[in-house]
């Protein structure tokens, strides 16, 4: 099992000031299963970190990342094509490449349950391998 990590957890456990950082530095704090990051949200937490924090803590997640505390799980070919189903789906609901991203990749690797602070979104999109997914942390 493996927790899915997106953008806005990771930023919310960076940042002191988030009305979500202790819920989330909490659930990745206490975590016994391997920590994924989808590869798509890493320029996301990289500009929103840099324009809001400075350079420091994104390079204290790039050192968390080589020191082995999170696995980034990159896009396969065939996750292309799903991506580009929840795209067009979900369009009128303005869902893009990266919450798709995260959404293939989680039913790729068949996990109930996503880290995210995004509702509307991830409320919204049906994935294929469970009824609904397990949004964390409840905030």
């Amino acid at each position: 099992m493996a927790l899915i990590l997106d953008t806005g957890p990771i930023y919310a456990s960076l940042d002191r000031g988030d009305k979500a950082h202790a819920a989330s530095r909490r659930l990745i704090e206490d975590a016994d299963e391997l920590l994924v990051i989808p590869s798509p949200v890493m320029p996301e937490v990289d500009h929103f970190v840099r324009q809001r924090m400075g350079i420091g803590p994104m390079l204290a997640l790039l050192r968390d990342i080589q020191d082995g505390a999170y696995v980034v799980e990159e896009l396969r070919s065939t996750d292309y094509e799903r991506v580009h189903e929840l795209m067009d789906r979900y369009a009128d609901a303005d869902v893009g490449f990266v919450d798709s991203a995260v959404l293939a990749i989680t039913e790729r690797l068949d996990e109930p349950k996503l880290a995210t602070l995004d509702r509307r979104h991830f409320g919204l999109m049906r994935p294929r391998h469970v009824d609904s997914l397990e949004l964390l942390p409840v905030v």
